[in-house]
Protein backbone atom coordinates (compact mmCIF):
# COMPACT_ATOMS: atom_id res chain seq x y z
CA UNK A 1 0.00 0.00 0.00
CA UNK A 2 1.25 3.56 -0.73
CA UNK A 3 0.67 6.33 1.13
CA UNK A 4 1.22 10.11 0.09
CA UNK A 5 0.96 13.04 2.44
CA UNK A 6 0.96 16.92 0.95
CA UNK A 7 -0.26 20.17 2.24
CA UNK A 8 -3.10 22.08 1.35
CA UNK A 9 -0.49 23.45 -1.49
CA UNK A 10 -0.03 20.33 -2.98
CA UNK A 11 3.07 20.05 -1.99
CA UNK A 12 4.41 16.80 -0.61
CA UNK A 13 5.77 16.61 3.19
CA UNK A 14 8.83 14.78 3.99
CA UNK A 15 9.29 13.25 7.20
CA UNK A 16 5.56 13.33 8.01
CA UNK A 17 4.38 10.27 10.49
CA UNK A 18 2.25 7.57 9.34
CA UNK A 19 0.72 4.81 11.44
CA UNK A 20 -1.38 1.89 9.96
CA UNK A 21 -3.17 -0.21 12.39
CA UNK A 22 -4.91 -3.65 11.65
CA UNK A 23 -8.72 -3.99 13.33
CA UNK A 24 -8.30 -6.39 16.64
CA UNK A 25 -4.25 -5.86 16.75
CA UNK A 26 -2.07 -3.57 19.27
CA UNK A 27 1.23 -2.64 17.77
CA UNK A 28 0.90 0.11 14.98
CA UNK A 29 2.34 -0.08 11.53
CA UNK A 30 4.70 2.76 11.16
CA UNK A 31 6.51 4.72 8.73
CA UNK A 32 7.91 8.26 7.51
CA UNK A 33 7.62 9.81 4.61
CA UNK A 34 10.64 10.46 1.79
CA UNK A 35 11.65 13.35 0.15
CA UNK A 36 8.83 12.74 -2.41
CA UNK A 37 6.01 12.53 0.48
CA UNK A 38 5.34 9.43 -0.22
CA UNK A 39 6.01 5.98 2.36
CA UNK A 40 4.80 2.14 1.70
CA UNK A 41 3.92 -0.47 3.25
CA UNK A 42 4.36 -4.19 1.70
CA UNK A 43 3.23 -7.31 2.42
CA UNK A 44 0.03 -6.50 4.62
CA UNK A 45 -2.16 -9.24 6.10
CA UNK A 46 -5.88 -8.77 4.43
CA UNK A 47 -8.28 -7.30 6.97
CA UNK A 48 -9.69 -3.89 8.46
CA UNK A 49 -7.06 -1.17 8.48
CA UNK A 50 -7.15 2.59 9.81
CA UNK A 51 -4.83 4.98 8.81
CA UNK A 52 -3.68 8.03 10.45
CA UNK A 53 -0.62 11.27 9.10
CA UNK A 54 0.55 13.93 10.97
CA UNK A 55 3.34 16.11 10.91
CA UNK A 56 4.57 19.08 13.38
CA UNK A 57 2.58 22.35 12.57
CA UNK A 58 -0.21 20.23 10.59
CA UNK A 59 -3.43 19.15 12.00
CA UNK A 60 -3.74 15.54 11.61
CA UNK A 61 -5.89 13.53 9.39
CA UNK A 62 -7.15 9.95 9.48
CA UNK A 63 -8.71 7.62 6.84
CA UNK A 64 -11.03 4.50 7.40
CA UNK A 65 -11.76 1.94 8.66
CA UNK A 66 -10.65 0.37 5.37
CA UNK A 67 -10.07 -3.21 3.41
CA UNK A 68 -7.19 -4.47 2.40
CA UNK A 69 -7.41 -7.75 -0.11
CA UNK A 70 -4.86 -9.31 -0.69
CA UNK A 71 -3.33 -9.25 -4.18
CA UNK A 72 -5.41 -5.58 -4.51
CA UNK A 73 -3.14 -2.33 -4.80
CA UNK A 74 -4.18 0.54 -2.65
CA UNK A 75 -3.43 4.01 -2.27
CA UNK A 76 -4.26 6.65 0.41
CA UNK A 77 -3.91 10.48 -0.11
CA UNK A 78 -3.53 12.80 2.72
CA UNK A 79 -3.97 16.60 2.74
CA UNK A 80 -2.73 18.11 6.00
CA UNK A 81 -3.84 21.81 6.78
CA UNK A 82 -1.79 24.08 9.09
CA UNK A 83 -2.44 23.82 12.52
CA UNK A 84 -3.69 26.86 14.68
CA UNK A 85 -0.90 26.42 16.79
CA UNK A 86 1.38 26.64 13.95
CA UNK A 87 0.27 29.63 11.97
CA UNK A 88 0.10 31.76 15.72
CA UNK A 89 3.55 30.56 16.31
CA UNK A 90 6.20 32.61 14.33
CA UNK A 91 8.47 30.35 13.65
CA UNK A 92 8.70 29.15 17.08
CA UNK A 93 7.65 24.93 17.83
CA UNK A 94 7.80 25.47 21.24
CA UNK A 95 4.38 24.36 21.67
CA UNK A 96 4.54 22.57 25.33
CA UNK A 97 5.97 23.53 28.73
CA UNK A 98 9.77 23.06 29.77
CA UNK A 99 9.93 19.25 31.41
CA UNK A 100 9.72 19.52 34.99
CA UNK A 101 12.44 17.07 35.60
CA UNK A 102 16.26 15.90 35.26
CA UNK A 103 17.34 12.71 34.00
CA UNK A 104 20.68 12.70 36.41
CA UNK A 105 21.97 9.13 34.34
CA UNK A 106 21.05 5.50 34.69
CA UNK A 107 21.30 2.76 37.00
CA UNK A 108 20.92 -1.21 37.41
CA UNK A 109 17.84 -1.79 37.39
CA UNK A 110 16.78 -4.26 40.83
CA UNK A 111 12.91 -2.68 41.11
CA UNK A 112 11.46 -2.14 37.62
CA UNK A 113 7.72 -0.74 37.90
CA UNK A 114 7.92 2.11 39.88
CA UNK A 115 5.72 2.24 43.51
CA UNK A 116 3.06 0.10 44.52
CA UNK A 117 3.11 -3.68 45.88
CA UNK A 118 5.16 -6.51 44.52
CA UNK A 119 1.98 -8.49 43.22
CA UNK A 120 1.76 -5.75 40.61
CA UNK A 121 4.94 -5.27 39.97
CA UNK A 122 5.03 -8.01 37.18
CA UNK A 123 1.97 -6.66 35.41
CA UNK A 124 3.84 -2.76 35.31
CA UNK A 125 6.52 -4.16 33.56
CA UNK A 126 4.24 -5.97 31.26
CA UNK A 127 2.23 -2.63 30.34
CA UNK A 128 5.35 -0.59 29.86
CA UNK A 129 6.69 -3.35 27.34
CA UNK A 130 2.89 -3.05 25.40
CA UNK A 131 3.05 0.82 25.91
CA UNK A 132 6.99 0.48 23.76
CA UNK A 133 5.26 -1.85 21.22
CA UNK A 134 2.64 0.71 20.63
CA UNK A 135 5.45 2.61 18.79
CA UNK A 136 8.37 1.78 16.80
CA UNK A 137 8.51 1.09 13.28
CA UNK A 138 7.22 -0.80 10.58
CA UNK A 139 8.17 -4.78 11.07
CA UNK A 140 10.05 -5.89 7.66
CA UNK A 141 8.01 -6.64 4.83
CA UNK A 142 8.50 -10.20 3.14
CA UNK A 143 12.14 -10.26 0.93
CA UNK A 144 10.20 -11.72 -1.82
CA UNK A 145 8.97 -9.27 -4.55
CA UNK A 146 8.04 -10.06 -8.64
CA UNK A 147 6.60 -6.70 -9.09
CA UNK A 148 7.77 -4.60 -12.37
CA UNK A 149 8.64 -1.99 -11.23
CA UNK A 150 11.24 -3.32 -8.62
CA UNK A 151 12.91 -5.53 -11.99
CA UNK A 152 13.06 -2.44 -13.27
CA UNK A 153 14.60 -0.68 -10.54
CA UNK A 154 17.15 -3.40 -10.08
CA UNK A 155 18.16 -3.33 -13.86
CA UNK A 156 18.92 0.57 -14.16
CA UNK A 157 20.91 0.45 -10.82
CA UNK A 158 22.81 -2.76 -12.44
CA UNK A 159 23.10 -1.39 -16.00
CA UNK A 160 24.51 1.89 -14.65
CA UNK A 161 26.39 1.89 -11.42
CA UNK A 162 27.14 5.46 -11.82
CA UNK A 163 23.79 6.52 -12.08
CA UNK A 164 22.65 8.28 -8.83
CA UNK A 165 18.73 8.52 -9.34
CA UNK A 166 18.70 4.97 -10.44
CA UNK A 167 20.72 3.44 -7.11
CA UNK A 168 18.79 5.78 -4.70
CA UNK A 169 15.40 4.98 -6.39
CA UNK A 170 16.13 1.10 -6.19
CA UNK A 171 17.66 1.73 -2.48
CA UNK A 172 14.84 3.21 -1.44
CA UNK A 173 11.96 0.95 -3.02
CA UNK A 174 14.20 -1.86 -0.76
CA UNK A 175 14.55 -0.25 2.44
CA UNK A 176 10.62 0.73 2.29
CA UNK A 177 10.12 -3.11 1.55
CA UNK A 178 12.09 -4.20 4.59
CA UNK A 179 15.49 -5.16 3.16
CA UNK A 180 17.52 -3.39 4.50
CA UNK A 181 21.18 -5.07 3.99
CA UNK A 182 19.66 -5.59 0.74
CA UNK A 183 19.37 -1.91 0.07
CA UNK A 184 22.70 -0.93 1.66
CA UNK A 185 25.11 -1.26 -1.39
CA UNK A 186 23.11 0.36 -4.00
CA UNK A 187 22.50 3.49 -0.53
CA UNK A 188 25.78 3.68 -0.22
CA UNK A 189 26.89 4.17 -3.80
CA UNK A 190 24.30 6.62 -4.17
CA UNK A 191 25.97 8.89 -1.22
CA UNK A 192 29.37 8.20 -2.94
CA UNK A 193 28.17 9.75 -5.88
CA UNK A 194 26.26 12.75 -4.50
CA UNK A 195 27.54 13.13 -1.05
CA UNK A 196 25.54 16.21 -0.36
CA UNK A 197 21.85 14.74 -0.79
CA UNK A 198 20.40 14.61 2.12
CA UNK A 199 17.60 11.85 1.38
CA UNK A 200 20.16 9.49 0.68
CA UNK A 201 22.16 9.78 3.32
CA UNK A 202 19.34 9.86 5.72
CA UNK A 203 18.28 6.41 3.65
CA UNK A 204 21.31 5.09 4.27
CA UNK A 205 21.20 5.71 8.39
CA UNK A 206 17.64 3.98 8.01
CA UNK A 207 19.50 0.98 6.16
CA UNK A 208 21.85 0.98 8.14
CA UNK A 209 19.56 1.22 11.77
CA UNK A 210 17.21 -1.55 10.35
CA UNK A 211 19.99 -4.05 9.01
CA UNK A 212 21.70 -3.79 12.83
CA UNK A 213 24.61 -1.83 12.34
CA UNK A 214 23.88 0.16 14.65
CA UNK A 215 27.75 2.04 15.15
CA UNK A 216 27.61 2.82 11.73
CA UNK A 217 24.14 4.02 11.79
CA UNK A 218 24.97 6.88 14.32
CA UNK A 219 28.04 8.15 12.75
CA UNK A 220 25.85 8.50 9.65
CA UNK A 221 23.12 10.58 11.68
CA UNK A 222 25.73 12.47 13.60
CA UNK A 223 27.49 13.18 10.15
CA UNK A 224 23.83 14.38 8.93
CA UNK A 225 23.24 16.67 12.45
CA UNK A 226 26.68 18.49 11.45
CA UNK A 227 24.20 20.22 9.31
CA UNK A 228 20.68 19.17 9.16
CA UNK A 229 19.23 19.51 12.75
CA UNK A 230 16.28 17.66 11.65
CA UNK A 231 13.47 16.40 14.36
CA UNK A 232 13.65 13.05 12.01
CA UNK A 233 17.49 12.39 12.69
CA UNK A 234 17.43 13.12 16.33
CA UNK A 235 14.10 10.65 16.68
CA UNK A 236 16.33 7.50 14.33
CA UNK A 237 18.94 8.78 16.63
CA UNK A 238 17.10 7.95 19.77
CA UNK A 239 16.41 4.49 18.43
CA UNK A 240 19.88 3.75 17.45
CA UNK A 241 21.09 4.82 20.63
CA UNK A 242 18.26 2.89 22.87
CA UNK A 243 19.48 -0.88 20.33
CA UNK A 244 23.18 0.27 21.61
CA UNK A 245 22.13 0.28 25.26
CA UNK A 246 22.25 4.26 25.63
CA UNK A 247 18.98 5.15 27.06
CA UNK A 248 20.43 8.13 28.38
CA UNK A 249 21.52 9.21 25.31
CA UNK A 250 18.11 7.86 23.64
CA UNK A 251 16.23 9.63 25.54
CA UNK A 252 18.00 13.16 25.11
CA UNK A 253 17.46 12.44 21.55
CA UNK A 254 14.09 12.05 21.18
CA UNK A 255 13.20 14.57 23.30
CA UNK A 256 15.31 16.93 20.99
CA UNK A 257 12.88 15.74 18.36
CA UNK A 258 10.05 16.33 20.55
CA UNK A 259 10.79 19.61 20.47
CA UNK A 260 12.29 20.24 16.79
CA UNK A 261 9.05 18.49 15.39
CA UNK A 262 6.00 18.36 18.17
CA UNK A 263 4.42 15.15 16.61
CA UNK A 264 2.47 12.54 18.22
CA UNK A 265 5.38 9.85 17.35
CA UNK A 266 7.88 12.22 18.81
CA UNK A 267 6.15 12.76 22.20
CA UNK A 268 4.85 9.10 22.22
CA UNK A 269 8.27 7.23 21.59
CA UNK A 270 10.11 10.15 24.50
CA UNK A 271 7.68 9.07 27.26
CA UNK A 272 7.34 5.18 26.42
CA UNK A 273 11.55 5.71 26.69
CA UNK A 274 11.13 7.11 30.18
CA UNK A 275 8.73 4.52 31.05
CA UNK A 276 10.11 1.78 30.22
CA UNK A 277 13.12 2.96 31.77
CA UNK A 278 11.46 3.27 35.11
CA UNK A 279 11.13 6.39 35.34
CA UNK A 280 7.23 6.57 35.83
CA UNK A 281 6.56 10.49 37.05
CA UNK A 282 8.54 12.18 34.09
CA UNK A 283 6.79 10.01 31.40
CA UNK A 284 3.80 11.04 33.08
CA UNK A 285 4.48 14.89 32.48
CA UNK A 286 5.38 13.82 28.60
CA UNK A 287 1.97 11.83 27.87
CA UNK A 288 0.06 14.77 29.67
CA UNK A 289 2.03 17.61 27.37
CA UNK A 290 1.38 14.76 24.32
CA UNK A 291 -2.24 14.43 25.73
CA UNK A 292 -2.58 18.03 25.21
CA UNK A 293 -1.86 18.41 21.89
CA UNK A 294 -3.11 15.30 20.74
CA UNK A 295 -6.27 14.72 22.81
CA UNK A 296 -7.43 12.32 20.24
CA UNK A 297 -4.85 9.92 20.21
CA UNK A 298 -5.81 6.47 21.85
CA UNK A 299 -1.97 5.62 22.44
CA UNK A 300 -1.22 8.43 24.44
CA UNK A 301 -3.75 7.99 26.65
CA UNK A 302 -2.53 4.43 26.79
CA UNK A 303 1.07 5.79 28.31
CA UNK A 304 -0.69 7.89 30.63
CA UNK A 305 -2.70 5.35 31.98
CA UNK A 306 0.05 3.07 32.19
CA UNK A 307 2.35 5.54 34.08
CA UNK A 308 -0.05 5.98 36.52
CA UNK A 309 -0.67 2.08 37.27
CA UNK A 310 3.19 2.28 37.87
CA UNK A 311 3.13 4.91 40.10
CA UNK A 312 0.43 3.27 42.06
CA UNK A 313 -2.07 5.39 41.00
CA UNK A 314 -4.70 2.83 40.16
CA UNK A 315 -8.13 4.60 40.00
CA UNK A 316 -6.17 6.92 37.25
CA UNK A 317 -4.98 5.14 35.30
CA UNK A 318 -7.99 2.93 35.29
CA UNK A 319 -9.77 6.34 33.96
CA UNK A 320 -7.29 7.52 31.70
CA UNK A 321 -7.76 3.76 29.25
CA UNK A 322 -10.98 4.32 30.08
CA UNK A 323 -11.08 7.61 28.31
CA UNK A 324 -8.78 5.96 25.53
CA UNK A 325 -11.70 3.19 24.78
CA UNK A 326 -14.40 5.70 24.62
CA UNK A 327 -12.91 7.54 21.98
CA UNK A 328 -12.59 4.86 19.97
CA UNK A 329 -14.91 1.98 20.97
CA UNK A 330 -13.67 -0.73 18.18
CA UNK A 331 -10.13 -0.40 19.02
CA UNK A 332 -9.17 -3.39 20.98
CA UNK A 333 -6.24 -2.00 22.36
CA UNK A 334 -7.49 -0.13 25.72
CA UNK A 335 -9.74 -3.34 26.55
CA UNK A 336 -6.24 -5.18 26.48
CA UNK A 337 -4.57 -2.84 28.99
CA UNK A 338 -8.01 -3.08 30.99
CA UNK A 339 -7.93 -6.54 31.20
CA UNK A 340 -4.74 -6.41 32.53
CA UNK A 341 -5.03 -3.76 35.11
CA UNK A 342 -8.45 -5.86 36.04
CA UNK A 343 -6.26 -8.93 36.51
CA UNK A 344 -3.54 -7.60 39.01
CA UNK A 345 -5.61 -5.76 41.51
CA UNK A 346 -7.18 -7.05 44.26
CA UNK A 347 -10.25 -4.57 44.11
CA UNK A 348 -12.47 -3.64 40.92
CA UNK A 349 -11.65 -0.41 39.30
CA UNK A 350 -13.89 2.02 38.40
CA UNK A 351 -15.71 2.02 35.29
CA UNK A 352 -13.50 -1.04 33.69
CA UNK A 353 -16.64 -3.60 33.89
CA UNK A 354 -18.44 -1.19 31.92
CA UNK A 355 -15.95 -1.24 29.27
CA UNK A 356 -15.22 -4.85 29.19
CA UNK A 357 -19.06 -5.56 28.94
CA UNK A 358 -18.77 -3.43 25.49
CA UNK A 359 -15.66 -5.18 24.19
CA UNK A 360 -17.78 -8.90 24.80
CA UNK A 361 -21.04 -6.81 22.85
CA UNK A 362 -18.55 -5.47 20.26
CA UNK A 363 -16.29 -8.72 19.52
CA UNK A 364 -18.98 -11.88 20.72
CA UNK A 365 -16.89 -14.52 18.90
CA UNK A 366 -13.48 -13.06 20.33
CA UNK A 367 -11.94 -15.30 23.03
CA UNK A 368 -10.08 -12.90 24.97
CA UNK A 369 -13.19 -10.34 24.89
CA UNK A 370 -15.33 -12.75 26.61
CA UNK A 371 -12.93 -13.79 28.70
CA UNK A 372 -12.01 -10.66 30.63
CA UNK A 373 -15.49 -9.66 30.64
CA UNK A 374 -15.83 -13.05 32.66
CA UNK A 375 -12.94 -11.74 34.62
CA UNK A 376 -14.10 -8.09 35.91
CA UNK A 377 -17.94 -9.42 36.25
CA UNK A 378 -16.00 -12.50 39.04
CA UNK A 379 -14.03 -9.91 40.47
CA UNK A 380 -17.44 -7.57 40.75
CA UNK A 381 -19.47 -10.56 42.14
CA UNK A 382 -16.96 -11.44 44.88
CA UNK A 383 -17.67 -8.30 46.10
CA UNK A 384 -20.89 -8.56 46.10
CA UNK A 385 -21.87 -12.16 46.86
CA UNK A 386 -23.97 -12.67 43.70
CA UNK A 387 -24.26 -15.56 41.58
CA UNK A 388 -21.79 -16.53 38.81
CA UNK A 389 -23.60 -18.03 36.65
CA UNK A 390 -22.47 -15.59 33.84
CA UNK A 391 -19.12 -15.99 34.72
CA UNK A 392 -18.89 -19.57 34.22
CA UNK A 393 -20.91 -19.37 30.41
CA UNK A 394 -18.49 -16.65 29.44
CA UNK A 395 -15.79 -18.58 30.40
CA UNK A 396 -17.33 -21.74 28.45
CA UNK A 397 -17.49 -19.34 25.42
CA UNK A 398 -13.91 -18.57 25.73
CA UNK A 399 -12.63 -21.92 25.98
CA UNK A 400 -14.88 -22.76 22.79
CA UNK A 401 -13.50 -20.21 20.80
CA UNK A 402 -10.14 -21.18 21.44
CA UNK A 403 -9.21 -24.73 23.08
CA UNK A 404 -5.84 -23.71 23.91
CA UNK A 405 -7.05 -21.15 26.16
CA UNK A 406 -4.83 -21.95 29.11
CA UNK A 407 -5.73 -18.98 31.41
CA UNK A 408 -9.31 -19.15 30.95
CA UNK A 409 -9.11 -22.94 31.72
CA UNK A 410 -7.59 -21.73 35.13
CA UNK A 411 -10.28 -19.68 36.06
CA UNK A 412 -12.65 -22.32 35.17
CA UNK A 413 -10.94 -24.42 37.67
CA UNK A 414 -10.90 -21.35 40.31
CA UNK A 415 -14.96 -20.82 39.85
CA UNK A 416 -15.71 -24.46 40.22
CA UNK A 417 -13.36 -24.66 43.00
CA UNK A 418 -15.10 -21.96 44.71
CA UNK A 419 -18.64 -23.94 44.04
CA UNK A 420 -17.10 -27.00 45.77
CA UNK A 421 -17.14 -28.53 42.29
CA UNK A 422 -13.75 -30.67 43.11
CA UNK A 423 -13.88 -32.46 39.92
CA UNK A 424 -14.89 -30.10 37.41
CA UNK A 425 -12.14 -27.66 38.84
CA UNK A 426 -9.52 -30.39 38.65
CA UNK A 427 -11.08 -31.38 35.23
CA UNK A 428 -10.26 -27.38 34.23
CA UNK A 429 -6.59 -27.38 35.71
CA UNK A 430 -5.75 -30.64 33.48
CA UNK A 431 -6.79 -28.91 30.74
CA UNK A 432 -5.08 -25.86 31.53
CA UNK A 433 -1.78 -27.33 31.89
CA UNK A 434 -2.37 -29.39 28.66
CA UNK A 435 -2.89 -26.39 26.92
CA UNK A 436 -0.62 -24.11 28.21
CA UNK A 437 2.37 -26.56 29.81
CA UNK A 438 4.00 -23.61 31.21
CA UNK A 439 0.96 -21.95 33.33
CA UNK A 440 2.68 -22.35 37.01
CA UNK A 441 -0.70 -21.51 38.75
CA UNK A 442 -2.33 -24.18 36.74
CA UNK A 443 0.29 -26.53 38.53
CA UNK A 444 0.29 -25.11 41.94
CA UNK A 445 -3.49 -25.69 41.92
CA UNK A 446 -3.91 -28.79 40.38
CA UNK A 447 -1.33 -30.10 42.78
CA UNK A 448 -3.43 -28.64 45.51
CA UNK A 449 -6.39 -30.99 43.61
CA UNK A 450 -4.25 -34.17 44.40
CA UNK A 451 -3.71 -33.89 47.51
CA UNK A 452 -7.47 -33.00 48.63
CA UNK A 453 -7.90 -36.40 46.71
CA UNK A 454 -5.08 -38.51 48.42
CA UNK A 455 -3.13 -38.97 45.28
CA UNK A 456 0.23 -37.24 46.91
CA UNK A 457 2.27 -38.76 43.84
CA UNK A 458 0.66 -37.02 41.48
CA UNK A 459 0.66 -33.78 44.15
CA UNK A 460 4.52 -34.06 44.12
CA UNK A 461 5.05 -34.53 40.48
CA UNK A 462 2.49 -30.69 40.31
CA UNK A 463 4.82 -29.65 42.64
CA UNK A 464 7.88 -29.82 40.93
CA UNK A 465 7.03 -28.64 38.00
CA UNK A 466 5.54 -25.56 39.54
CA UNK A 467 8.34 -25.37 41.64
CA UNK A 468 11.34 -25.26 38.31
CA UNK A 469 8.66 -23.16 36.29
CA UNK A 470 8.40 -20.33 39.20
CA UNK A 471 12.36 -20.86 39.10
CA UNK A 472 12.74 -20.15 35.27
CA UNK A 473 10.44 -17.27 35.65
CA UNK A 474 12.38 -15.91 38.42
CA UNK A 475 16.02 -16.51 36.84
CA UNK A 476 14.31 -14.86 33.21
CA UNK A 477 12.71 -11.68 35.19
CA UNK A 478 16.37 -11.52 36.97
CA UNK A 479 18.26 -11.58 33.79
CA UNK A 480 15.98 -8.90 31.84
CA UNK A 481 16.32 -6.56 34.37
CA UNK A 482 20.19 -7.55 34.76
CA UNK A 483 20.00 -6.17 31.23
CA UNK A 484 17.56 -3.35 31.99
CA UNK A 485 18.82 0.02 33.07
CA UNK A 486 16.62 2.71 34.87
CA UNK A 487 16.52 5.97 34.75
CA UNK A 488 18.01 8.36 37.91
CA UNK A 489 15.85 11.45 38.26
CA UNK A 490 14.94 14.33 40.11
CA UNK A 491 11.31 16.51 39.84
CA UNK A 492 11.47 20.25 40.47
CA UNK A 493 8.02 21.34 41.38
CA UNK A 494 5.07 19.11 42.30
CA UNK A 495 4.70 15.89 40.51
CA UNK A 496 2.18 14.42 42.66
CA UNK A 497 -0.20 14.45 39.03
CA UNK A 498 0.75 15.93 35.54
CA UNK A 499 -2.36 15.71 34.03
CA UNK A 500 -3.18 19.39 32.88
Amino acid sequence: MLVSVQDSSAHPLSGATVQLQRKGEIKDLVSRTSQRGVCGFTSLRPGTYTARAEMAGFVAASSGPFVVEAGIRKSINFNLSPSEAAKSSSGSLEFFDKPQFTIAGVTDSTGLGGHGSNTTAPTKEELARQVVALGGSSPPASAASSSTEEQNLREAAERQPSDFSANRRFGELLLEQGRAREALPYLQQATRLKPGDYQSSYDLARAYADAGEYDLAQTQVHALLAGNDRAELHHLSGDVQEKRGKPLEATQQYERAARLGPSEANFFDWGAELLVHGAAEPASEVFSQGNRLFPKSVRMLLGLGTASFARGLYEQAARYVCEASDLDPGDSRPYLFLGRMEIARAAPLEGVLERLARYARLRPEDAQANYYYALGLWKEHQHSGRSSAQVELLLLKAVSLNPNFGAAYLQLGILYAEKNQNVAAMSSWQKAVAAEPRLADAHYRLAQAYMRTGDKLKAQSEMQVYGQLLKEQRQETERERQHMQQFVYTLRGKSSDFRP
